[in-house]
């Protein structure tokens, strides 16, 4: 049952719709292109970031916990939505940010502050430290009252919320596709999904063949072999861009009117596209991929370009 706040809540959200994209590439590839647009849901709450938080916010409500600890970088969108939605349903919130403190705080660390989110800046080591807890309960030194929800909502109650998308899509597909940073958002769409829709994952940082092993520990005990993540779609790293992916969103932009972030979705739709060019989707195929939102991080991001 969904705790009475949160559903307070959720009905200040709009619906996500659904987008065709209409391109020539596209049609002369005989392949159907479509964006479920999670970054119109809320205005700050957007995208997968309301999808993997809203059991665990449930779960923690119900438990009658009082504050919410978490982990992020200075742009993380799951911070930012954490912080917002604890001031709305009056939990405290708290994070442990990854790198020393800038002398300029990101609009995103400003943000979360306002909103009453006490931060700690800590060591890459003692960060990375940090993600073998996994479980609420696990984080060290936790007192009665606190939660702890691991790196960008990597919970199975978070895949809950992610399966609410699948149920929400009207036209039939054959495959989904979506930008992977924690595989959390991918691992709730496989569990979602039938057999024979193909699950397809752009990893958006480099070096990530590790997701492989978190997206089955996410989805065990259930083995299915219809997913697969893109492993060179990075642009060089997370965060980076290329010249070849920013001429992407800019003709991608100006064409369809949809804004995307550097960091996920933009490679998310440049890999679709350099895909589909190659032959990998075969005539009528229907593609439905997942805008996840993250806007917020754009702000004053400067992406590097290699």
């Amino acid at each position: 049952m969904l705790h009475p706040a949160l559903t307070t809540l959720e009905q200040r959200f709009s619906d996500s719709p659904i987008q065709k994209v209409d391109d020539t590439l596209l049609q002369q590839a005989g392949v159907e292109l479509w964006l479920k647009r999670d970054d119109l849901i809320h205005p700050v709450i957007s995208g997968n970031k309301w999808r993997k938080l809203k059991y665990i916010l449930n779960h923690a409500l119900h438990k009658k916990m009082h504050t919410i600890i978490s982990m992020g970088g200075p742009w993380s969108n799951h911070l930012h939505a954490l912080a917002y939605a604890g001031k709305q349903l009056g939990l405290t919130t708290k994070a442990f940010v990854r790198g020393e403190k800038p002398d300029v705080l990101s609009p995103t660390l400003r943000d979360v502050l306002a909103w009453g989110m006490e931060i700690h800046f800590v060591s890459r080591h003692y960060y990375r430290e940090l993600r073998q807890y996994r479980q609420f309960d696990s984080l060290p030194d936790l007192i009665p009252g606190e939660y702890w929800l691991p790196e960008g909502g990597a919970s199975p109650l978070a895949l809950q919320g992610v399966h609410e998308i699948v149920t929400e899509i009207p036209v039939q597909y054959d495959s989904l596709a979506v930008a992977v940073g924690t595989g959390t958002t991918l691992a709730g769409l496989i569990a979602a999904s039938n057999h024979d829709t193909q699950i397809v994952g752009i990893a958006a940082l480099k070096g990530a063949a590790f997701l492989d092993d978190d997206v089955k520990r996410l989805i065990a005990p259930e083995e299915k072999a219809n997913w697969k993540i893109l492993l060179d779609y990075h642009a060089g790293g997370f965060a980076r861009t290329t010249p070849a992916l920013l001429a992407f969103i800019q003709q991608f932009e100006a064409q369809q009117r949809i804004p995307l972030d550097r960091v996920y979705n933009a490679k998310m739709l440049y890999a679709l596209y350099d895909q589909i060019q190659q032959g990998l989707f075969p005539r009528g195929s229907r593609i439905v991929a997942i805008h996840t939102g993250g806007l917020q991080g754009m702000r004053t991001m400067t992406s590097r370009c290699d």
